[in-house]
């Protein structure tokens, strides 16, 4: 793949730019010590996958009110309650999720060469928060507040196709950037889109907070991290 082709790149945020993991366990993990369950922090995020997947799927709300309803569903998974008090903590959290180490200076590198377009199963106001940490210079941001859904769901694409319309940028020369084959790269084969991997899990066995994927998907490059990601740019340019 000539990475020098390519006018603009989408990105996955949560998962790939934000460490969303390291933020729900932040709140999955004390939860769990309080009702006395002794789950590694791997099976407490393999729980909460599958319960936000189910609930993304049926309904939409705000991302505060999806994340309370996948933790109170986790919870029932687990034979647990979640009070209130515990959904609102997750609910409100996503501005304190941390960024990866990488994220910023690997955005800041990236924006010199290409159009950079965020494609996030978010809120504005959540995206916002994790944005004071990113820095980020985003042509255009896309996310589930915006659409009325959540990725793999068609609705981020077609919001895509508008945007890269109005940008002057033909769908040739978009690259799609995400750590989730669930949520992004599932979607981006079905839609004939070029995409890379960032594989946040390289060194660690199983799918933590996303699903197994369970459709075809494809990506034409594969990194460990954001900032090898841009290390192959500037090597491109």
């Amino acid at each position: 793949m000539d990475l020098t082709t390519f006018k603009a790149l989408s990105f996955d945020c949560y998962g790939t730019l934000i460490d969303w993991e390291a933020g729900l366990v932040a709140v999955l993990s004390p939860w769990a010590r309080e009702q006395g369950l002794s789950l590694s922090d791997e099976e407490l995020l393999r729980s909460y996958a599958s319960a936000e997947a189910s609930v993304a799927a049926t309904e939409f709300a705000l991302y505060p009110e999806l994340l309370a309803a996948a933790f109170r569903r986790t919870g029932a998974d687990l034979g647990r309650e979640v009070s209130d008090e515990w959904a609102a903590r997750l609910g409100a959290s996503v501005p304190d999720w941390p960024a990866f180490p990488d994220s910023a200076d690997a955005l800041a590198r990236l924006a010199s060469r290409y159009q950079l377009i965020i494609l996030s199963n978010v809120h504005r106001d959540g995206f916002a928060g994790s944005n004071r940490q990113l820095r980020g210079d985003f042509a255009a941001i896309i996310t589930a507040e915006d659409v009325g859904a959540y990725k793999p769901a068609e609705n981020h694409f077609r919001a895509l196709d508008t945007t890269l319309e109005s940008l002057g940028i033909a769908r040739s020369e978009l690259l799609h950037v995400a750590q989730s084959l669930f949520h992004d790269h599932v979607p981006a084969k079905r839609e004939g889109l070029r995409s890379v991997w960032i594989n946040r899990r390289h060194d660690r066995p199983g799918w933590g907070a996303t699903p197994e994927p369970a459709g075809d998907y494809s990506y034409d490059l594969e990194f460990g991290s954001m900032g090898e990601f841009a290390d192959a740019v500037d090597k491109a340019f």
